[in-house]
């Protein structure tokens, strides 16, 4: 293990997400979460000053790899030359990648966090707020170059953007109530052929 408990600090996060993605953040302990970690309350109080500074750190890496996987999908699909095939492509990314998605949380934390009003009231809404916006500002930058590049009548794109990421959100309510992870894959396979529909592009 580094010196610096780096590991030690992973491990608590790692056991904290689960617990309240799972169970919610006021119905997880503090005792749960070390026990989950198998670390202690001293190892605990070393890294985080209170369990709420602990949920800000939580919101904090949860973001920041949210919008790692935002930067993934746009790199992945940046040597796309038809901006309109690229909009299809970018969904078609977290498509091929949605069983693994729920394979490795079974809902989003942002759901879990945004139901806390102490949370919210904390900062941790504002961390999520500027998630959403990348998001939101990025799918309707995909979509507005579709437009012109295709003349296409896009009258409302941020609304669209907004449809796309509502759909990835709602599909991880849809997988938890239903307990079926493949809603995931089936979900995002649903707007993918509708947006190709509407935005012309023929599929191979």
């Amino acid at each position: 293990m580094p010196r610096d408990g780096s590991l030690n600090r992973e491990r608590i996060l790692d056991a904290a997400e689960g617990l309240v993605i799972e169970n919610g953040y006021a119905a997880t302990s503090l005792d749960h979460v070390l026990r989950a970690a198998g670390t202690s309350k001293g190892a605990f109080f070393h890294h985080f000053d209170s369990k709420l500074d602990l949920a800000r750190a939580l919101t904090e890496r949860y973001v920041t790899a949210d919008i790692a996987n935002l930067h993934a999908a746009l790199d992945a699909t940046a040597d796309v030359a038809d901006p309109a095939a690229r909009v299809v492509a970018f969904v078609r990314y977290f498509e091929d990648l949605g069983d693994e998605i729920m394979s490795a949380q079974s809902s989003c934390l942002y759901v879990a966090v945004l139901t806390e009003r102490q949370l919210t009231d904390a900062g941790t809404g504002d961390l999520i707020n500027n998630a959403v916006t990348a998001w939101r500002k990025e799918i309707a930058e995909l979509l507005a170059e579709a437009s012109t590049a295709g003349g296409l009548d896009l009258e409302d794109v941020d609304a669209l953007a907004d449809h796309i990421f509502v759909t990835f959100e709602g599909a991880f309510l849809l997988c938890r109530s239903t307990g079926v992870p493949a809603h995931m894959r089936a979900q995002l396979g649903v707007l993918r052929r509708l947006l190709a529909s509407h935005l012309g592009v023929t599929e191979g």
